[in-house]
């Protein structure tokens, strides 16, 4: 969830094994490739063999071969939208069932290491297999009944640290949580189900969303190894929702789901040309999802449009009694955000540009300065500059708050596993990692997960004194008050740079980015394809107050639609001069 803190200003900080646990992971694993056979037998080859092609992956996790060229061929389902997926299952063109094997196929076909030699993205940690006989029966109650609605059949990726009470692991791509069974479904899965979606499998993440570790590499997980960027796969997907960016973007699936503490929904959504929504704390529930930081944390919509991601998000919402912050969200959420997707929706608007989160990069400055220019051709007002005055002031209360947190908040999530679990505490994860240092830190540490063990109860005065602070200089002197100031709809800002080189030694290398003030306000935030540097994606944020995701969205879909930029990846091995 987390794009770790070195994608914020610059004044902010960055960021032998036992028998019994030795055993236990060896049978896992022994199972999982083994047993794939047996297991899928009354799956569709294709399914069959991109499961047993992903579930392989645990067992070598540590092996991250180089990229190479390949050509890739078109897919039927390229760029496809949800509802031009309806419109195809309402005329019996497509049915669910079809959708996941052909979905299944390509995945087989240029996901994984295989001797097809594909580009190996690696965005998919596991595929579920139970999609079929769900696909059968939403196909069946559709003739029957009618579809539920716009998701009714819709395949759906979603990442690894959502828990789904199925035959799928929920890890956050960890060798320490192999094997471990959540009790039920999150509330993400319980509303993804109930709205007709196939939850066609998980994607890999940086693992445990980025938290670990200062000096990771995003998209990297013990269990899943490294994920790729499909634009040129010596790049990095940015993290942590690495795989979900990645994936949708390959055309893997139709839409996904991905969490954010700090950019990581809006990150890999620009380095991979995606639509990504952060959404207000609170709108969305996170109960059942491996957690860094309770005041921070919130799951979202990944796809290809505005669109989609507006009607994925409208599934999603709902006051959920095992998330407190939900209760905030009633009269405040709505089950159609598409609704407020108008082409025209800039007409009149007054927004914001943060030119502080810009000067990084002068060819982002350059499509910053082209993204501009078309808002004001379709309508909006620019106050330019509408900077926020509290801007890099709240960078070190931000990282105590998430030390304190995650220790209190994965406890918690650890203990909802029972007695069976695994691990049952941060420290027995430490202890795990550390007996399992090959497999688990052959490239970066975990010195966040110690100083956060270190951390004592939500109750001391120093985690107290930083939350107010952080809500203080975030929200009402921070974008509020700008916001109040020049009467604004929406701040944008350049979301970040080009996807970075992958660096496996030193660790990712942000040039840029903007989330911090709507991730520490809790506040929603909307990335948007703003055009291509050197055959890169990169994107523009739209943020603003809380709950104001009707704005955001109508906003960034007219942007979306006078510019058009988003582009399907190409697979290529490497680009050069970005």
């Amino acid at each position: 969830m987390f794009v770790a803190l070195k994608d914020a200003p610059k004044n902010m900080p960055r960021k032998s094994p036992s028998a019994g646990t030795a055993d236990r992971r060896s049978f896992l694993q022994t199972a999982l490739v083994g047993g794939a056979g047996a297991a899928l037998g009354s799956l569709s080859p294709a399914l069959s063999a991109a499961r047993a092609s992903s579930l392989r992956s645990d067992s070598r996790a540590e092996s991250d071969p180089a990229p190479h060229g390949a050509e890739v061929k078109s897919f039927e389902l390229d760029e496809v939208t949800i509802s031009q997926l309806q419109e195809g299952m309402k005329s019996g063109k497509f049915t669910a069932r079809l959708l996941v094997e052909k979905y299944a196929s390509r995945i087989d076909e240029i996901d994984k290491q295989n001797d097809k030699r594909g580009p190996a993205v690696n965005s998919i940690l596991e595929l579920n297999p139970d999609a079929l006989a769900i696909a059968d029966a939403l196909d069946h109650e559709r003739k029957a009944k009618g579809p539920r609605g716009l998701l009714h059949g819709i395949p759906v990726l979603i990442k690894d640290n959502i828990d789904t009470a199925d035959k799928m692991m929920t890890t956050a791509g960890s060798l320490a949580l192999l094997g471990a069974k959540p009790p039920k479904d999150s509330f993400v899965a319980q509303k993804l189900r109930a709205a007709g979606a196939v939850i066609l499998g998980k994607t890999n993440l940086s693992e445990w969303a980025n938290i670990r570790s200062s000096h990771s590499t995003s998209g990297w997980s013990g269990r899943g190894g490294l994920t790729r960027n499909p634009y040129a796969l010596d790049r990095n997907p940015c993290g942590s929702s690495s795989g979900t960016g990645a994936g949708i973007s390959a055309n893997l699936c139709a839409v996904g789901i991905g969490t954010e503490t700090d950019g990581s929904i809006v990150c890999p959504s620009s380095a991979n040309g995606l639509a990504g929504i952060k959404p207000t704390v609170g709108l969305v529930s996170r109960s059942g999802i491996i957690p860094i930081s309770h005041t921070q944390d919130g799951a979202g919509p990944m796809c290809r449009t505005v669109r989609d991601a507006a009607i994925l998000l409208g599934a999603l919402t709902g006051v959920d009694p095992e998330d407190s912050a939900t209760v905030a969200s009633q009269g405040k959420s709505y089950s159609d955000y598409a609704q407020f997707c108008d082409p025209n929706g800039l007409k009149g608007a007054r927004i914001g540009v943060a030119r502080k989160y810009a000067g990084f990069s002068d060819p982002v400055d350059a499509l910053l300065e082209h993204s501009l220019d078309a808002l004001k051709k379709a309508g909006a007002t620019l106050v330019d500059p509408a900077d926020i005055e509290t801007l890099g002031k709240f960078g070190d209360s931000e990282l105590l708050v998430f030390l304190y947190e995650l220790k209190a908040d994965l406890n918690a999530y650890l203990a909802r596993l029972g007695p069976g679990a695994p691990v049952r505490t941060l420290k027995d994860i430490i202890d795990f990692n550390e007996r399992n240092r090959q497999k688990e830190m052959p490239y970066f540490g975990q010195d966040m997960f110690i100083k956060s063990e270190a951390k004592g109860p939500l109750t001391e005065k120093e985690y107290l004194d930083a939350l107010a602070k952080n809500h203080q200089l975030a929200r009402v002197e921070g974008i509020d008050a700008l916001m109040d100031k020049h009467k604004l709809d929406a701040i944008v800002a350049p979301t970040g740079g080009p996807a970075w080189l992958t660096d496996l030694v030193n660790g990712d290398a942000f040039a840029g980015g903007s989330s911090n003030a709507a991730a520490v306000a809790g506040y929603p935030n909307i990335n948007v394809t703003a055009g291509f540097i050197s055959g890169l994606p990169v994107g523009i944020s739209f943020f603003g107050r809380a709950w104001s995701e009707p704005t955001l969205i109508r906003l960034a879909y007219a942007f979306e639609q006078t510019t058009k930029a988003r582009q399907a990846p190409r697979f290529l091995p490497s680009i050069t001069g970005a």
